[in-house]
């Protein structure tokens, strides 16, 4: 059985970043407490590469903002979904985004993925 992750790409205002972290933080105990086994999300630090196709040309960014990665594994596809069920009906996700969301949800990228090497 291979391990499965979600990947999720989002632009968002810099400004917003410790707000986000603050959702990201609270989302990762939710996440693992559901079946999770890795939850880790990464700000953009340099994002001015050459030769190669730079995350700024697949996703526009609007003055201002940087991008977040997230990955976030489970044991299999079939425990990401029944552990994503689970997710989005916890009361405590909910709560978490009462003061909505520093990012836009329509702008993000996100992809599930099977573990290809591992090391």
């Amino acid at each position: 059985m291979s391990k499965f992750v979600d990947v999720y790409l989002l632009p968002i205002k810099e400004e917003n970043i410790p707000a986000y972290k603050q959702i990201a933080t609270d989302a990762s105990r939710i996440f693992i407490k559901h079946g999770a086994l890795r939850y880790r999300e990464y700000v953009a630090a340099d994002l001015s590469v050459q030769d190669v196709l730079p995350f700024p040309a697949v996703i526009t960014l609007e003055p201002g903002e940087t991008i977040v990665y997230a990955a976030v594994e489970f044991e299999s596809k079939s425990a990401r979904d029944e552990a994503m069920e689970k997710i989005m009906k916890d009361p405590e996700l909910a709560a978490g985004m009462e003061g909505g969301c520093p990012f836009d949800y329509k702008r993000m990228v996100y992809g599930g993925f099977k573990i290809l090497v591992e090391a």
